[in-house]
């Protein structure tokens, strides 16, 4: 039952050593002038606190979203993550408000950290910061992110075990490791109920890694109005691209080619043995079902499963 396995493995989130991790050095330039973080951030205005962060979930999509928000005129955001919520709190906030690239008024500071999510003491933190903080959520069907996830470990550690050994506790009983961060991740809605504890639902918008892919206009008309922002990033803004299967940037009136993502973006996932997809699917129903109930939002994982 899912009760069983929140209490069993609640307060074990382990910090994931394969995830990449922002140095310094990296944060400074990125909230410099002409940076990839400050993308055409001119040398005016001041640097601000973030009144928005995407505060998750890894492999769900975020780096998509953040690169569309950046379209906006509005908007200007850190291309890099600075995990100061999970890894640099330590530095304080006037370390993290000198991460942040220069805003005029009106504008909107942003950053972005899926690690943030899973983070225990995130929500509170971000709370102190400023209990009006708007905060981003990009969620995805767990199964496939939890595979998408080993993809990228297992492009940086070849050596690692394979999925199913990762995947299971006991392969014979059928006991899924809730413990290994690629499955724990997907498990929203214990995540969720932290963050519950010092925001509001109203402030928080989640966003369908799904959609972002097959309708990337639709689902950032809802970022734009969540932030109260004018929707001016609209489908002149997005190119399919049949090679990679996602959607990339363009400018509307820039007739250059598009933007796309990077090539750790939409790699090849490993065959995983359908037994194995079957048994996460059955895992993690009780939770996307209370996910959905939490959220008021349904996701259709398990009908999109059963097209299959």
């Amino acid at each position: 039952a899912p009760g069983e396995v929140i209490t069993a493995q609640s307060g074990a989130f382990e910090r994931d050593p394969q995830e990449s991790s922002t140095t310094d050095e990296e944060l400074s330039r990125a909230g410099s002038p002409g940076s990839r973080g400050g993308s055409t951030t001119p040398d005016y205005g001041e640097q601000r606190l973030p009144q928005a962060l995407i505060i998750g979930v890894k492999k769900g999509g975020t780096r998509a979203l953040l690169e569309a928000i950046r379209a906006h005129p509005d908007v200007r955001a850190v291309g890099t993550e600075p995990h100061f919520f999970d890894r640099n709190y330590e530095k304080g906030l006037e370390w993290y408000r000198n991460v942040m690239p220069k805003t005029l008024d009106g504008q909107i500071t942003m950053e972005k950290t899926p690690s943030y999510f899973v983070t225990n003491e995130a929500p509170r933190r971000i709370h102190s910061m400023a209990k009006d903080t708007k905060l981003i959520v990009v969620v995805r069907n767990p199964v496939t992110r939890a595979i998408s996830d080993y993809t990228q470990t297992l492009s940086k550690k070849p050596e690692i075990p394979t999925f199913e050994v990762l995947a299971f506790k006991n392969r014979t009983l059928g006991l899924i490791d809730a413990s290994w961060s690629a499955i724990r991740i997907g498990i929203y809605a214990l995540h969720l109920e932290n963050w519950l504890q010092y925001f509001p639902l109203s402030q928080i918008l989640f966003v369908s890694g799904e959609r972002l892919i097959t309708d990337p206009a639709g689902e950032m008309a809802k970022v734009q109005d969540f932030l109260g922002l004018k929707r001016i990033v609209t489908e002149k803004h997005f190119y399919f691209n049949k090679t990679k299967g996602f959607p990339c940037l363009k400018k509307p009136e820039d007739s250059s080619a598009p933007r796309c993502l990077g090539k750790s973006k939409g790699r090849t996932h490993p065959k995983i043995d359908p037994d194995v997809i079957h048994r996460l699917r059955k895992f993690y129903k009780p939770f996307n079902v209370m996910f959905y109930q939490m959220t008021g939002q349904d996701f259709q994982w398990e009908r999109e499963e059963s097209d299959k």
